[in-house]
Parts: C-alpha cells; sequence; structure tokens
C-alpha cells in the first residue's frame, strides 16, 4: 500500500511539473522575492526554444564582479585578432597585488615580481574572481573604455563600466558600473551563439566559466549536482546601515535534453542575511530548472 501511494505522489507530482507555464514560473519566482527586503532583477531565457521571462529585466543593477565576463570577452577579441596570446607571458609586479582585496593571485605569489601567462591571468579572474587579475587584464586590453566600446558594439547598449575593481572601494562606487537583467542575457546568448568570439575562443571562456569556483552556495546550489553552469558571479560589501549593495550571478545552465537555459539574477539594496540572499539566488534556480525540465 505504501509502494502504491509514493507511485500515485509520484505521478501527480510528474503532472504538476508538466502541466507548468511560463506565467506559472512568474508567480513561482514572484512568491520567492516577494517578502525579501531587496531589489531584484531577472531575465531568463531558452536559448533553443526562444522563450524568455523578465521581472524587472530593463532596471539598472551594480555589475560588481560579473564584469569580468565582460573584461574577458575584450580580452579574447584581442587574442582572436593576434593582439595578444593565451601563451603570452606578463611580468606581475608585487606593488600590482594590492592587499585588502579578493585575489589567490597575491594568496599564491604574495611577494609578486614573477611572469603569469595570459590564459593564467583570465582562469584567476574568471574562475576564481581575482580582483588583482581583474584590474591587470583590464590594463592590458588598454582600460574600461575599451571594454564599453567593444561591448556596444555587439549590440549592448544597457551598459556601462568606469571603475576597475581597486576603484570600487566605497559604497556609492558600487553603483557605478551597471547593466540591466535583460542585456547581460542578450550578451551570454550572443557569446554562446559565437557572435561575439571565434569558435575556440568561445569554448575556452565558457569552460572557465564552467570551473568557477565562487557563489557555489547560489545559483549551482539551486541545480541538480552535476549539472553545467557557465556562469559568473559578483557581490559587494555593507554599508553602516548593513545594506549590502548588491549580489548577482548569471549564467547558462545545460538541461538534460541537451538545451540550455540562460538565468541572469541580479539583487540590490540587500537587507537580508547572506544565507537568506543566497537562498534567494539558489530558489530562483531552482524554479528555472523545474519549469524547463518539465517542457515537452
Amino acid at each position: 500500500m505504501k509502494k502504491a501511494s509514493l507511485f500515485i505522489s509520484i505521478c501527480l507530482f510528474s503532472i504538476q511539473l508538466k502541466s507548468q507555464t511560463m506565467q506559472d514560473l512568474r508567480s513561482k519566482i514572484n512568491t520567492i522575492i516577494s517578502t525579501k527586503n531587496a531589489t531584484v532583477g531577472i531575465s531568463v531565457k531558452g536559448i533553443e526554444d526562444k522563450d524568455t521571462l523578465s521581472i524587472n529585466g530593463n532596471k539598472e543593477m551594480p555589475m560588481l564582479s560579473v564584469f569580468k565576463f565582460h573584461i574577458a570577452l575584450s580580452v579574447l577579441n584581442q587574442v582572436d585578432k593576434g593582439k595578444l596570446k593565451l601563451n603570452q607571458k606578463f611580468f606581475i609586479k608585487k606593488e600590482e597585488l594590492l592587499p585588502e582585496t579578493w585575489s589567490p593571485i597575491r594568496e599564491e605569489y604574495p611577494e609578486g615580481n614573477m611572469y603569469l601567462t595570459l590564459d593564467q591571468l583570465l582562469r584567476y579572474t574568471v574562475s576564481h574572481s581575482d580582483n588583482n587579475g581583474c584590474d591587470i587584464l583590464l590594463r592590458i586590453v588598454g582600460g574600461a573604455p575599451v571594454v564599453q566600446k567593444f561591448i556596444n558594439q555587439q549590440g549592448i547598449k544597457d551598459f556601462t563600466i568606469r571603475l576597475n575593481e581597486q576603484q570600487m572601494n566605497t559604497f556609492e562606487s558600487y553603483f557605478v558600473n551597471t547593466s540591466t537583467p535583460l542585456a547581460t542575457t542578450d550578451l551570454l546568448e550572443k557569446f554562446y551563439k559565437g557572435k561575439v568570439l571565434k569558435k575556440e575562443t568561445t569554448k575556452y571562456l565558457y569552460q572557465i566559466m564552467v570551473e568557477t569556483s565562487r557563489g557555489l552556495t547560489w545559483m549551482k546550489a539551486g541545480l541538480p549536482a552535476g549539472t553545467e553552469l557557465a556562469h559568473r558571479t559578483g557581490i559587494s560589501g555593507r554599508n553602516e546601515q548593513n545594506i549590502r549593495a548588491a549580489m548577482n550571478d548569471v549564467g547558462i545552465i545545460k538541461l538534460p535534453n541537451g538545451k540550455h537555459v540562460i538565468l541572469s539574477v541580479y539583487l540590490k539594496n540587500i537587507n537580508e542575511e547572506m544565507k537568506d540572499t543566497e537562498k534567494i539566488i539558489a530558489d530562483i534556480g531552482t524554479a528555472v530548472w523545474e519549469y524547463y525540465v518539465s517542457k515537452p
């Protein structure tokens, strides 16, 4: 009798999943965020199915370390043009490894004054969110105006980069570099489809985004173990009122059927505990996953 009841419960759950619509997903996400003390911007798009969902998708949001994806695109564009090479070595001075900032490079090479390849700098920056590596790459590529111009050339207008990581050192400065969730999703789709970089550099950047070691309790925690997620995260500090400026996770999720869905989640002006903010992002990831795996 217990086995029969379990079988019926599983069948009913499957029917509920299969009957989900995009409006159901919208309602579920609204339920997740409605009681939270944060402004939340979300954009969802099925790459192959082309279905979309947007909640505050046009709202300007602080990017924080999400902009390391945009910087990596600009660097790899110069690799595509032959101006840079992935095995090219760069001398890293000790004074470039600033203290009191997140930097696995500095932890591994505290004395600096050594060489790293462009490949190593990209992996530290994209996979491990190294702030010093980010600013070194930004200098190599030619500065924020170069990145701004390149991203705009991809048809992405709702994007602003003016500051590097070192300059984002006050609560107000966190809000200078911005994007909208919809603009982020648009760029991720163009990147995935090979419209931004050449085939090999697209594959390379996608893989080091899959290898991201940050935010494991955010979007990734809302997906089944082993799910392929190519993503980039960002998080700020808090002000004197204990308000966190922003916390973001954007990426491309690979579904069991081989299709892909883009999910861009931005939160700003957050008055929630860290674990509760992480759960918001994870729960949105779960809702999106359940919707897409229920599609016929």
